[in-house]
């Protein structure tokens, strides 16, 4: 189950044509023809973009027609294949189909997990050292919701982020997303305890940081706002 699009290599998707016809299921879901990489940088941009109003339909469907086929189907060889999907295609792939829908929709939860899979996959040393100081600041029970093991090292993060994904595919949904939302506040915790470090001697980097802890808190309340969804039967 792959997807195909002809968009070129830019980092964000253009704002959809609301008079263009709208795409199949099945013809979304064929597999790209050409990749498009992710830069670490572009997390900030691709976060910060403006969703519409309304959510078209395309964004709906392909999302729901993806996580009924593949939990119902269970393959593990798909599992894998969606896993991994940007690595090969890029995260502007799935930005097409997701990244403009609301934040509390399943489309806008998978858009919001394949965006922080791609976050760590661009940077896994930088994302476990914000990880560690955020374990070592963290008031919480979130380092433990998130899963990965203390210490966390590249190799860890990456692997909770797979499994993390993985999970949205094979297991209890909403317990994937607020693992993501756990994770994804220790992350924030740490980029703003390191910001606090860095603000006298690295003004630019600690306002960098203090972005990106922002951002993080974001999409980490989306992530467990979409949880709780799930469970009531009210994330479509």
């Amino acid at each position: 189950m792959e997807i195909r699009t002809t968009r070129g290599t830019r980092p964000a998707p253009p704002e959809p044509d609301p008079q263009r016809p709208r795409r199949s299921v099945s013809r979304v879901t064929e597999r790209f023809s050409k990749p498009v990489k992710f830069a670490g940088y572009q997390f900030e941009g691709f976060q910060g973009g403006e969703d519409p109003a309304t959510v078209s339909r395309l964004a709906h469907e392909t999302a729901a027609a993806l996580v009924a086929r593949v939990r119902a189907e269970r393959d593990p060889e798909v599992v894998e294949r969606l896993v991994t999907f940007t690595d090969e295609h890029g995260i502007d792939a799935i930005a097409e189909l997701w990244s403009r829908a609301t934040a509390h929709s399943l489309p806008g939860a998978l858009w919001r997990i394949y965006l922080l899979r791609a976050m760590i996959r661009s940077d896994a040393a930088g994302i476990a050292l914000y990880y560690q100081r955020g374990i070592a600041v963290a008031r919480t029970i979130d380092p433990v919701i998130a899963g990965a093991p203390d210490p966390a090292g590249p190799d860890e993060v990456l692997a909770l982020a797979d499994e993390i994904l993985r999970g949205i595919f094979t297991g209890d949904l909403a317990i994937a997303l607020e693992r993501a939302a756990a994770f994804a506040r220790v992350e924030a915790a740490g980029c703003a305890s390191l910001a606090d470090d860095a603000d006298a001697a690295e003004p630019g980097r600690a306002t960098d940081l203090t972005t990106r802890a922002s951002r993080l808190s974001t999409i980490a309340a989306d992530l467990s706002a979409s949880s709780k969804l799930w469970r009531s039967g009210g994330l479509d």
